[in-house]
């Protein structure tokens, strides 16, 4: 699997200085995180999930989430299970693109309950192979919650090694949403009590992800279109205790916040898409369509993502996949200055390969690395290509 596969290769040519790696689900756990870019969320009831599986591989999706949580209603439950074992045992015999092959994509299944997680598992069998992993609801420590999760993945991993010593283990992904880590009184032990359970168990874990909608649901919010996550200062002051804690050079993935808005409707604040390069890469109608679907508060939202170190998206609507996946390449500029302050540890300072900026060499080693990292997972823009340019092709 690779990032803007379903490019050409004249136009990988053309846009990329470094063209995105190629993966498996063997690759490093760090890479593969980084590379998870817009997690699409898919709710358990749809009539064809493999169908839909297939498609969003096919457009560029890398990671997708079947949820048989909250996107569905309690008394849907069973008949969702029931779907989701049927969906992996078909994508299991005859690959996500139907040729055999389960590596095109990273695929998860959302559960409620461990109860939930060991029940799939027991029914799926070997089509498990298909799942790169479960995403965990309410994730914290206080209750034990999260030990019980962890122990039902223990516990699958090690029936499937029994089965199969070559099997691979599957991860989870925890979302970090539960009203103990929200509310200011409980959220800094709790978050602690989070951090201690994620280090013990390390290898388990691929990456960690943001609930914004129930963190506003906790204060009886709903952000509109016109706003960022980051405008809704509550939350955007979790968002910020959670990199703080978990987000650390040494700690962990942490993927950016959902963004639930998918149709156009009455604007009330000034667009945030600068007409400018759009313009210079004659491309105004794209930005236009953009404004239409109201998709430039998204765009702004990820660069917001980027600037507090968060990586990738959660998404529940095709169309943002491509502006993610745009918005998380390397600029050429990025990329040489990585590799211009990489490695150097003796310390010092020079001006940036580009000659507008001064790069101090230890105080951005972490950010160098972490860059390298991301260029790796999605490419470096060739010099002259832009983020308007990868849109236009992404979106076409």
């Amino acid at each position: 699997m690779r990032h803007f596969s379903y490019l050409s290769e004249p136009e990988t040519a053309r846009l990329f200085h470094l063209a995105p790696q190629e993966l498996t689900l063997d690759s490093d756990a760090g890479l593969l995180a980084t590379a998870l870019g817009a997690t699409l969320y898919c709710p358990a009831t749809r009539p064809d999930l493999v169908k839909d599986v297939r498609k969003q591989a096919a457009r560029g999706a890398l990671s997708m989430v079947i949820c048989l949580e909250d996107s569905i209603a309690d008394a849907d439950v069973p008949a969702a299970e029931t779907n989701v074992v049927g969906a992996l045992a078909e994508l299991h015999t005859a690959g996500i693109r139907g040729s055999g092959d389960p590596e095109d994509l990273m695929l998860f299944v959302r559960v409620r309950t461990p109860e939930q997680l060991l029940s799939l598992a027991e029914r799926s069998g070997n089509s498990l192979d298909v799942l790169t992993g479960f995403v965990i609801p309410k994730f914290e420590n206080t209750t034990g919650a999260a030990r019980r999760f962890l122990d039902a993945l223990h516990t699958v991993n090690d029936t499937r090694w029994a089965a199969d010593p070559g099997a691979r283990p599957l991860r989870i992904m925890p979302i970090l949403e539960s009203p103990l880590m929200i509310h200011a009184e409980t959220r800094t032990s709790t978050l602690t009590g989070i951090f201690e359970v994620l280090e013990a168990n390390r290898p388990d874990i691929l990456a960690v992800r943001i609930g914004a909608t129930d963190m506003s649901s906790a204060y009886g919010l709903r952000r509109s279109r016109d706003l960022t996550i980051y405008d809704v200062k509550v939350v955007s002051a979790v968002i910020g205790d959670i990199v703080n804690m978990l987000g650390r050079p040494d700690g962990f993935v942490i993927s950016g916040p959902v963004w639930e808005h998918y149709s156009s409707g009455e604007r009330l604040l000034r667009p945030m898409l600068r007409s400018s390069p759009f313009a210079d890469a004659d491309e105004l109608g794209l930005r236009q369509r953009l404004l239409t679907a109201n998709l430039d508060g998204l765009i702004r939202e990820i660069e917001l993502d980027q600037a507090n170190g968060l990586l990738g998206k959660t998404v529940i609507h095709p169309s943002h996949v491509p502006l993610v996946h745009a918005m998380s390449v390397i600029s050429h500029e990025e990329y040489l200055d990585a590799l211009h302050i990489s490695g150097a540890s003796g310390g010092g300072a020079a001006a940036s390969p580009y000659r507008n900026k001064m790069n101090e060499m230890k105080p951005h080693q972490a950010w160098a690395a972490s860059t390298l990292v991301r260029a790796a997972a999605f490419g470096v823009a060739a010099p002259d290509i832009t983020y308007v340019d990868l849109l236009e092709a992404s979106m076409n």
